[in-house]
């Protein structure tokens, strides 16, 4: 009579190795069906003195890290003017955004982020963070050390006239820890922003209701430290220092704004 063992035994290995194949599977299977939500789209704001490329290498480390990026270009006409059409820029956006300004920016995502539910952060690159009412003159001038209005350089325009930071000052206000090489190219190609902005009192601010964080240059030229500190601790935000930077945080420190930005965006997601 001929045993069934044999049989038995291929079987149960065949059962076996089954298993072991699914098993293997299993965690690629599960990677494909990740409930978690997508990453938050990142909107740049610039400032005053500059344009969008100033975000190149914030830009290029987000997107390396797999987040949407858009770098609209401010128009630097008037604070209402300018936040409206950021505004109307985060109309267009589906999904979370993590709004981050510098400079001048700050005052324009400040008013712009009001309305915008998706909008789950503000992230401030030595930028101003005005509460109702408050200028960018005044905020300037809360604290020593602006060495931008003894540098600003006025040429009249049909409209009215155009603030542009001398050439011959332009590293040492405000890109001091550039090289002189790239600090000669954003001298020459800076965009100006219209002389009355500066007394332009700000709207309510969205800080009030949105989570912030700040990052403070300790070696800004334009808005002083302890402008920035003051305006960081005022919005409740979380704040980190960059030692010895320049006004242009986001360029000379641009892994250092990048990973504030990211952190923002995780806090949040």
């Amino acid at each position: 009579m001929t045993s069934r063992r044999p049989k038995r035994l291929i079987a149960a290995t065949v059962l076996a190795v089954t298993g072991l194949l699914l098993a293997s599977v299993g965690p690629a299977s599960s990677a494909g069906t990740d409930k978690r939500p997508p990453k938050p789209t990142v909107v740049l704001v610039h400032g005053a003195f500059a344009d969008a490329s100033g975000w190149n290498g914030v830009i290029e480390r987000l997107q390396d890290d797999g987040y949407p990026v858009i770098a609209p270009a401010n128009p630097l006409q008037s604070l209402p003017t300018d936040a409206a059409y950021i505004s109307s820029v985060l109309d267009t956006i589906t999904g979370p955004v993590i709004l981050v300004g510098h400079s001048y920016g700050g005052a324009v995502i400040t008013n712009a982020a009001n309305g915008h539910a998706n909008v789950k952060a503000l992230v401030y690159i030595a930028a101003f963070a005005p509460d109702q009412g408050d200028t960018v003159a005044s905020l300037t001038g809360k604290f020593p050390g602006s060495r931008l209005e003894a540098n600003l350089l006025v040429r009249p325009t049909p409209a009215g006239a155009d603030g542009y930071v001398k050439p011959e000052a332009f590293r040492t206000v405000f890109a001091g820890d550039v090289s002189w090489h790239d600090a000669s190219v954003m001298a020459a190609t800076q965009r100006p922003a219209n002389v009355a902005i500066p007394q332009t009192p700000s709207g309510p601010p969205a800080w009030k209701t949105i989570p912030s964080w700040y990052a403070v240059a300790t070696n800004d030229q334009v808005i002083p430290a302890e402008a920035e500190r003051f305006m960081a601790k005022r919005a409740n935000a979380k704040t980190i220092e960059i030692k010895g930077s320049s006004h242009v945080a986001m360029i000379s420190h641009d892994k250092t704004s990048t990973d504030l930005i990211k952190a923002a965006a995780k806090a949040t997601r």
